[in-house]
């Protein structure tokens, strides 16, 4: 073959010849999907305009105020949230798995829900408790309302974004550390035990090391997810102007100014890939650390004693206050009357209420609204075609990385379905606004259609639409498609009669995941919205912008439960997607 002279024809070379179809498929959705346009970033940076805007924002007389103090800020935010969730979801994790604390079951599925209620949701829910006067009257929280005197730092800034911030991701960090802890078999600590090792001894001697490293990746995971975070600093940050870098990107985009933001954007890049990429190298260390005895799958648990109660008592604090809290405060001021007045006399009219001049500018309740309910619409339908094209996407990819098992092309394709974990929501936005926003030839710009959310809601979310295959995949026996394609069925029709049948369940499951992720997500579209498409995340943002809070309360209540209710239908509750929840 005249292209194996070559490496890219060596890597061709070698594809079965049914597989060669498949595999240029995939090569081209993700040129489409990431490389293309992440490559426009670039290119605009390496223009003359892009190079004086780094000079600016390097060096110029902007450059305080544009990257250096949102630098900082954006990095004190990212390591205290990292190492607050790694203690807060480790401790939750270690009780819900190792030890006989009561109400274990309901704990656990509480402490994997925050990450599914949108961070703009719990920013919101926590101007509803905290917030001051310092923006008027309509952002007085619960507790300005009852005469306490609300420190600013607590109302605005750094301090509630962090705050936020943990609550949203802590979840991230349980997820990964009780994973990590049913490897830690009841025979190595009945062992430690019998020697006479103490519980502290036991945790430093044999728990800890066997968790480290998933430890310091769920804590790098944590980090890059708080650098990138849009919408929380926009929300509690920006009235006291508190500056990220994302804050400061968005800014820059909004005023006329894109090039500068993309160097921020490209900032952001290389501070949550530098992690990521720490991360994934620690996940292939845990790899190789493998707990070898044959009572492993045996799992006992560690007694309490006389702290049973009060170690269950913290952890419910815990989830409670990030789950139900936060709901509960939306709700209740999406019916007060006026903003803090949670306990006042309920009132209907932000929900179904007809225009009343005297009431939030005339405007009615959020279910008679026609231009809300088309957003609720236009958010659903959006997230399901989403769901789809990433599902389709994913299978193309994953099945042209499964078909060609170990080899350099199976490599290069996984890698770069996974590039986007490395590029925060607000970049993938841009890239596709700076690619897609123009014509490109005969084809029309793509900026204010339906086309650029899915189209950049599928890439921001293929890594998960690529496992959630992977996943299904892996319950297949190899036969089976084998079997197929020794009967003469191609690549395509193998995998709609056999692979997609007996993979339908993950499919589903992941189907709602991106789903769930592209209807709560605000950072992906706040720069692809447009009026013509409205969109949940962006109307609630704009409406407590606006001064509306019962209103963006009320639209973010219905994203939370939109969010919540779909995780908790494909997880089955907790059980299908947390192992350690069973009795054992």
């Amino acid at each position: 073959m005249t292209l194996s002279n070559h490496a890219g024809g060596r890597l061709i070379g070698r594809l079965p010849p049914s597989g060669f179809g498949l595999t240029a498929g995939a090569l081209v959705l993700l040129g489409l999907l990431v490389i293309v346009p992440l490559a426009g970033i670039a290119a605009s940076l390496a223009s003359p305009d892009g190079l004086d805007a780094i000079g600016d924002v390097f060096t110029g007389r902007i450059a305080r105020n544009m990257l250096w103090v949102p630098l900082t800020n954006t990095f004190v935010i990212g390591f205290v949230v990292a190492a607050s969730c790694i203690l807060l979801g480790g401790f939750v994790a270690w009780l819900v798995t190792m030890t006989d604390m009561p109400m274990r079951h309901t704990i656990g599925v509480l402490a994997a829900l925050p990450f599914m209620i949108p961070t703009f949701a719990v920013a919101l829910s926590w101007t509803v408790l905290f917030g001051d006067d310092r923006l008027g009257q309509a952002s007085m929280g619960l507790f300005a309302q009852l005469d306490f005197d609300v420190p600013a730092w607590l109302a605005w800034g750094g301090v509630p974004v962090t705050v936020v911030l943990i609550a949203h991701l802590y979840s991230i960090a349980y997820m990964m550390i009780a994973a990590a802890l049913i490897l830690v078999g009841r025979d190595m600590t009945a062992a430690a035990e019998i020697a006479g090792a103490t519980r502290a001894q036991i945790l430093r001697a044999i728990v800890f090391p066997v968790v480290t490293p998933t430890v310091i990746a769920a804590g790098a995971l944590c980090f890059a997810e708080a650098v990138s975070s849009f919408s929380a600093p926009a929300i509690l940050g920006l009235p006291v102007r508190f500056h990220t870098l994302a804050t400061r990107a968005y800014g820059a985009i909004e005023t006329g100014t894109p090039e500068r933001g993309y160097v921020l954007i490209a900032v952001m890049i290389v501070v949550a890939g530098a992690f990521l990429a720490l991360s994934a190298a620690l996940q292939r260390r845990r790899q190789a650390f493998t707990t070898v005895t044959g009572k492993a799958a045996q799992r006992g648990r560690m007694t309490l004693g006389r702290w049973r109660w009060p170690f269950a008592a913290i952890a419910v604090v815990l989830v409670v206050s990030t789950t139900i809290v936060p709901a509960l405060a939306l709700l209740l001021s999406s019916l007060s009357p006026r903003s803090g007045a949670l306990f006042a006399d309920p009132t209907l009219h932000y929900w179904i209420g007809s225009s009343d001049p005297a009431i939030a500018q005339g405007q009615a309740g959020v279910l008679r609204n026609p231009h809300l309910v088309h957003a609720l619409w236009v958010t659903l339908g959006v997230g399901a075609m989403t769901g789809v094209a990433a599902l389709a996407c994913g299978l193309v990819v994953g099945s042209a990385i499964a078909r060609l098992k170990h080899g350099a092309m199976a490599q290069l394709l996984k890698q770069l379905s996974f590039l986007p974990l490395l590029v925060p929501g607000l970049a993938i936005g841009a890239a596709f606004i700076g690619f897609y926003g123009a014509p490109i030839g005969p084809f029309p710009s793509l900026y204010g259609t339906a086309a650029i959310l899915v189209l950049a809601g599928v890439a921001a979310t293929l890594p998960f639409a690529v496992q959630a295959v992977a996943s299904a995949r892996a319950q297949i026996a190899p036969e089976l498609e084998e079997s197929a394609r020794v009967a003469g069925a191609g690549s395509l029709r193998t995998l709609g009669a056999v692979t997609l049948p007996l993979a339908a369940g993950k499919l589903i499951a992941g189907f709602v995941l991106v789903f769930v992720k592209m209807v709560r997500d605000l950072d992906l579209v706040i720069l692809l919205y447009t009026p013509q498409l409205p969109l949940l995340t962006v109307l609630a943002f704009r409406y407590a912008s606006d001064g509306f809070a019962q209103f963006a309360h009320a639209i973010a209540a219905i994203i939370l439960i939109v969010s919540v209710g779909a995780h908790l239908l494909a997880s089955g509750f907790g059980r299908a997607s947390q192992p350690w929840l069973r009795d054992g």
